[in-house]
């Protein structure tokens, strides 16, 4: 059941209510802003990262390119933020290239395929 648009007590990897990631561009697997998830999103769009070269081209190498503009999709740039796959992340992660995580915007299913702390390791507000 959803309100107002948004699904109901999706909380963050802390523990608390989960946070806007983006909205320009406007991210999320229900493109609502929110690394919100649900029966629907297969792939886990749940960790809400900000993009650098570095991700962008390791996953365009992954068969992702998240960089060239498709339709409703503007491509995305070093800086954005963006519901990312846990598992691409993890993967990402692995060959050191794993880019900063928004812990307040990263939904708490994430900690079903990577640890808090991999993510705090990471994170952009510490």
């Amino acid at each position: 059941m959803m309100t107002n648009g948004r699904h109901p007590q999706q909380k963050n990897v802390l523990g608390g209510e989960l946070e806007t990631c983006c909205t320009d561009p406007m991210t999320g697997f229900y493109r609502n802003g929110r690394c919100e998830t649900g029966v629907d999103d297969i792939g886990r769009h749940v960790i809400c990262a900000q993009m650098t070269d570095e991700f962008l081209d390791f996953t365009r190498t992954q068969g992702n390119d998240l960089t060239t503009p498709a339709p409703g999709f503007p491509g995305l740039k070093p800086g954005d933020r963006w519901c990312l796959c846990a598992s691409r992340w993890k993967e990402a992660l692995a060959v050191g290239l794993a880019p900063p995580v928004i812990l307040a915007a990263t939904h708490e299913t994430a900690l079903s395929v990577v640890t808090l702390d991999e993510l705090k390791r990471h994170a952009a507000e510490l």
